[in-house]
């Protein structure tokens, strides 16, 4: 017998879940996770927390992100200013798509027609068609981009400046740019809510300097809030050089269940996470450190967060100590650190059912 397997992708947190529709007990979930210093990307089993693939010959990846029916891997390439095709089940290079420039971060649309790509310089957000297999046009900024995404309905290619401080909100619909949020300090992750009818309520977003995150009304068009991180625990990000450098957290996300956010902190070395939708503290969880005779401990240096779709476990990329931590987000408590490549970075949820 021959089963017809259907995928739709679900957006949240900042993190797209390619998830189809069959019962959860069917679900195969694997953790991609890209190297930004190596040329391969890692692939974990989340049942296991072992590494089950390695995604050879790609050097200074970026972003991923993959097609709906989950056959496609899309991988931005820094190196060669490509995204990169890679089947999914052999994880081979079926295609090198050239860009605008060197990119950043990536999404892909719920149809799965088009990928959008933050593009650092000249500063533009480059859209491709994945039918064609390239760029179908060139949306110009008013400064490089850093990290986009594509809201959950579908509608909007949200990315942000860390250079020139904007948000900006590209209609999907136009490939125009919609409306623009301008902030003191540069944008860095951001994470989405969902409102009931499928639209985006809020974004979540990380800025340069702050300890915390800018809360901004979708529909409203602007910052509505701040919340701080907790000043305990503290100690970490100066000798790895990340509060210096206006880096203080690095990393955010909502659960696929939409009822908490979660993000990273330098200073803390560990997540922080908050109840949904009323931004209540619900606890900190550690990740590893390093402590050495006679020096501050060093951090893990969190960079970015993934999700088990069933919202049980949560993913850490530690780019200091090439690993990813598994943390159960009922006790908070680290349950893997799983070694993966050089200063892991961004990472994505791929669900196969």
């Amino acid at each position: 017998m021959i089963s017809i397997i259907k995928f739709r992708p679900v957006h949240c947190l900042g993190v797209a879940l390619a998830l189809a529709a069959l019962p959860a007990s069917a679900e195969t979930a694997r953790i991609y996770v890209t190297n930004s210093a190596g040329d391969s990307i890692h692939v974990i089993d989340p049942a296991t927390n072992k590494v089950v693939q390695e995604i050879k010959g790609i050097e200074a990846s970026h972003g991923v992100t993959f097609s709906p029916d989950g056959k496609r891997v899309y991988i931005s390439n820094e190196a060669e200013s490509t995204v990169e095709v890679v089947d999914q089940k052999s994880g081979k290079i079926v295609k090198h798509i050239p860009l605008s420039g060197r990119p950043n971060n990536l999404a892909v649309t719920p149809d799965g027609k088009r990928l959008v790509v933050a593009i650092t310089e000249p500063g533009t957000l480059d859209i491709v068609d994945t039918v064609a297999m390239k760029v179908s046009k060139t949306i110009p900024m008013t400064g490089r981009l850093h990290n986009t995404y594509v809201t959950p309905d579908g509608k909007y290619a949200v990315s942000g400046s860390t250079r020139k401080k904007f948000m900006n909100v590209v209609d999907l619909a136009t490939e125009k740019t919609a409306w623009e949020i301008e902030f003191d300090g540069g944008v860095r992750p951001m994470a989405f809510e969902k409102a009931a009818d499928g639209s985006t309520s809020r974004v979540f977003v990380q800025l340069s300097n702050l300890h915390g995150f800018a809360v901004v009304d979708f529909a409203a068009r602007k910052e509505v809030a701040r919340i701080k991180f907790p000043d305990q625990p503290n100690g970490y990000g100066a000798i790895e050089g990340r509060v210096g450098a206006g880096v203080p957290s690095h990393g955010i996300g909502v659960a696929p269940d939409g009822k908490s956010l979660w993000a990273n902190s330098h200073i803390a070395n560990g997540v922080f996470a908050y109840s949904l939708p009323d931004l209540k503290p619900m606890g900190f969880a550690a990740l590893p450190d390093l402590k050495l005779a006679g020096r501050d401990p060093i951090g893990a240096i969190p960079d970015w967060v993934t999700f088990t779709p069933d919202s049980k476990i949560i993913y850490v990329g530690n780019s200091t100590f090439n690993s990813v931590s598994a943390i159960d987000m009922k006790t908070m408590k680290l349950v893997a650190q799983i070694p993966v490549g050089q200063v892991p970075k961004r990472m994505n949820t791929l669900v196969m059912r």
